[in-house]
Formats: structure tokens, C-alpha cells, sequence
């Protein structure tokens, strides 16, 4: 008999891959929304735009048997002019922060994707509190500009260090503790 609170469900597999289904772009949008419009308040309503249009929309989703369940993190990126890449709108879900490699995995696949394709730059609007994390991936910061009201640094990816690899799916095992 298990006694004790019960812990919360972690699971143990993420993938992430590009996002093609009516299902997986209806909650890219929607997790987009709850992270950029009610958690931060950057936008009111909906963050959509018109590279909503253009891009290729990267998601994270767990998996439950193999199987795909909630999509949990995503990012988008976009070519404006030849070469030249952006990725934008970098979202992970509240709950599933705390396993701290969603972000970095999907931020790889974004820049990996782009190399891919043909990026020889690839650049960001990085908001201020999440500058070290970008720099420990191995992003140079170029300026700072502010976007929406909000403070954002231009970055730009060290390509050296995201290779192109033609992937379309990774995944992510999250470590599983040991019973003492």
C-alpha cells in the first residue's frame, strides 16, 4: 500500500518534431497563447501574425506508450530573405519548465532545421531574463531593442555548434530516478 502524497506524473518520453496535423498547429497556437498572452501578458487575445503564415512550427509533445499525448513546448522560424533565418515565439508549458532540457531541444531542432535548409544566419529576439540561457547554447547577444514593451536582446546562433542533420523527429528521454 502506497502511503503519502501521490507524486505528480512526469513522463518519462518527449518528442519533438515538426508540426504538419490540424491537431498539433490548433495546440501550437493554443499553448502559445496561455505562455505569451495570459502568463506574460505580451499580447492580449492572441499572439498569431502574419509569419504564422510563412513559417515551420516546431513542437514538443510527451508520449504516453509511444504514443503522442499534450504538446508541451514550441517554436517557430521563418526565412525573410535568402539565408538569413529567424525562430520566434519559444514556449514551453509551466509545468514541464522544470525539466529544463525542453527549451534547449527545441531551440536545436529550430536552428539545426534552418541550417538544413540553408540558414547562414540565424537570429532571435531573446527576451532579457532568458539571455544566459541562450548564451550557454552558444548564441552571440548583437543589441538590445525593445519589442512589445518588453526588453529583448537580438542573438544570433554559433551555427558551428547546430549542425544540419535533416531530422524531422528527436526525442528526449528524461532521466528516471533510482529507488534508494
Amino acid at each position: 500500500m502506497f502511503d503519502g502524497p501521490i507524486p505528480l506524473f512526469m513522463p518519462g518520453e518527449y518528442r519533438f518534431t515538426l508540426a504538419t496535423a490540424p491537431w498539433e498547429l490548433a495546440a501550437h497556437h493554443a499553448l502559445r497563447r496561455q505562455v505569451f498572452c495570459a502568463e506574460q501578458r505580451i499580447f492580449e487575445g492572441d499572439d498569431r501574425d502574419a509569419i504564422d503564415d510563412v513559417a515551420t512550427h516546431i513542437i514538443a509533445y510527451t508520449c504516453i506508450a509511444g504514443a503522442p499525448d499534450e504538446i508541451v513546448g514550441t517554436v517557430r522560424i521563418h526565412q525573410p530573405e535568402p539565408s538569413l533565418w529567424w525562430g520566434s515565439r519559444l514556449a514551453v508549458a509551466a509545468e514541464h519548465r522544470r525539466l529544463g532540457r525542453l527549451g534547449a531541444e527545441l531551440i536545436r531542432l529550430a536552428v539545426c532545421t534552418a541550417h538544413t535548409r540553408g540558414c547562414r544566419t540565424f537570429l532571435a529576439h531573446v527576451q532579457r531574463q532568458n539571455v544566459p540561457f541562450f548564451r550557454r547554447l552558444h548564441w552571440d547577444d548583437l543589441d538590445s531593442v525593445d519589442l512589445h514593451g518588453h526588453p529583448h536582446h537580438v542573438m544570433r546562433a554559433q551555427l558551428a555548434h547546430y549542425p544540419a542533420h535533416g531530422r524531422v523527429v528527436t526525442s528526449l528521454l528524461r532521466p528516471v530516478k533510482q529507488a534508494a
